[in-house]
């Protein structure tokens, strides 16, 4: 039996392409186990998956910045790493998969440990530190941006992110009516995220009367955002968030408004979906969503409109000239080969294990 051990996590964005491998790898006959944090979003949403073994760590969080919790944080990655070793030495596994986040370094190095070969994962244009520290015990770096090749020191594959099929499954037809559309004007689909959505929300809703002018507004406010002032306005629907709805979202959708995540912009592409990019601030963040939004605009698949040029009347310009301008954004998408990375990885995945 062909056995591999998963890990990532700390955010859903960590956890999820793995999701969209473990049907495959368990389609080709491997054995699937999966290491996280306890009470973490991996193994609330790992649970959720038949047939894969979760398996808990002692997680602490590597800062670059001060915190008292940095003090403490080394010695519960040190126990990390004890305790991920023991486990791999029981479980021998034919190969480790690690997707980032601060729970996949105690793997990575327990799986050194064993002689155990890695592959990673970087999603963002610029490596994070967790991925960092795994570099130098990782056979290949599968990596979303083809920029990013170059930060692995020789390892680096461009494979794209592993999509969820399902997410492309969608149907438009259903999608319109589930959201109380019809076929009378394009729909504009509105995905601020889940932290970062306040700032979008705000400017769509103070766009929204000419917005509905010309479109069909599908908008994902986050949760507990929705705004009951706009409740029932003509040609406008909103949610906090979606689930399996989120293939018909896709499916109905003509041109989308969305921050610049990797993993979003992944299923961005995948979907073939023209987008209007709002990366999220770097005073707000490391700053890798610029970078992703910048790939993409300068590869020809997205438009962007940096947070602090945002206004209602921007914001409107902005979705308008993506609408013109969808066609040529579209044919850019077609011709990108790594949409879905699930056989890229795989291929990496199976090449380098024992």
């Amino acid at each position: 039996m062909k056995r591999i051990v998963l890990t990532g996590g700390g955010t859903a964005g960590h956890v999820t392409p793995n999701l969209a491998l473990i049907p495959r790898l368990q389609a080709d006959g491997w054995e699937v186990h999966y290491i996280g944090g306890a009470n973490s979003a991996e193994e609330a949403l790992i649970a959720q998956v038949p047939d894969v073994t979760f398996h808990t760590i002692s997680v602490g969080k590597l800062r670059r910045y001060f915190d008292l919790k940095n003090f403490s944080d080394p010695f519960r990655v040190i126990k990390g790493v004890g305790q991920a070793a023991r486990l791999l030495k029981k479980l021998k596994p034919n190969v480790v998969f690690a997707k980032g986040g601060f729970v996949s370094v105690p793997v990575v190095y327990g799986a050194k440990l064993n002689g155990i070969p890695v592959v990673t994962h970087e999603s963002d244009m610029s490596p994070g530190l967790a991925n960092k520290l795994c570099l130098p015990f990782t056979s290949a770096q599968c990596c979303t941006f083809p920029e990013a090749v170059k930060y692995a020191k020789g390892k680096g594959v461009h494979t794209g992110t592993p999509i969820r099929p399902e997410i492309l499954q969608g149907d438009k037809e259903a999608g319109r009516r589930r959201f109380g559309f019809n076929d009378s004007r394009p729909v504009l689909m509105v995905v601020g995220g889940s932290s970062g959505a306040q700032a979008i929300n705000q400017a769509v809703w103070q766009a929204l009367p000419r917005l509905t002018e010309n479109f069909q507004v599908l908008h994902l406010c986050g949760k507990g955002n929705l705004n009951d002032v706009y409740e029932g306005t003509a040609n406008y629907c909103q949610r906090e968030y979606l689930n399996e709805e989120m293939a018909d979202a896709y499916a109905c959708a003509d041109v989308l408004i969305s921050r610049a995540g990797a993993n979003a912009l992944c299923e961005i592409l995948a979907a073939r979906k023209p987008a209007l990019l709002i990366p999220y601030p770097k005073g707000a963040s490391r700053g890798d969503q610029l970078l992703n939004a910048e790939s993409f605009r300068s590869r020809g698949f997205s438009h962007v409109l940096l947070q602090e040029n945002m206004t209602a009347d921007t914001l409107v310009s902005g979705v308008e000239a993506l609408y013109h301008d969808r066609g040529a954004l579209y044919e850019a998408m077609a011709t990108e080969p790594t949409s879905n990375g699930i056989n890229a990885v795989l291929e990496q995945i199976y090449k380098y294990a024992k």
